[in-house]
């Protein structure tokens, strides 16, 4: 996987919003700040990959929803990453995920937050 400027590691997924709302909306603004970008779906979060899973996932003002965010995100050339591991650990399959998204390994994940120039935990 290509390294990246920003990567933002989430860990939470469809159960907590507040946090899913906060890393794609610290991502899509590295994107307009002209930074290149990564979201890192890991142990819930990886649920958020399959197709449409961001549908609905809107906490209110002053935030958009999240998956005009995704839409944002991804239009913007923004890159989502879902470890491969914690997709096993969570019984899904990369067939289930969305065929855009880049399935990685924990050495791609340490690849990635030791190339970029910042990044955000969101766990």
């Amino acid at each position: 996987m290509p390294t990246t400027d920003f990567v933002a590691t989430l860990f939470d997924g469809r159960s907590n919003p507040n946090k899913v709302t906060v890393a794609f909306t610290m991502a899509v603004n590295a994107l307009k700040k002209g930074h290149s970008a990564t979201i890192i779906l890991m142990v819930e979060a990886v649920e958020l990959g399959k197709p449409d899973a961001t549908k609905g996932l809107d906490i209110g003002a002053p935030f958009d929803p999240v998956s005009a965010l995704l839409g944002k995100f991804l239009e913007m050339g923004g890159r989502i990453a879902i470890c491969a591991s914690c997709l096993q650990h969570n019984g899904m399959q990369p067939a289930d995920m969305a065929p855009e998204y880049a399935i990685i390994t924990a050495a791609d994940v340490i690849d990635l937050l030791m190339h970029a120039k910042g990044s955000l935990q969101v766990s």
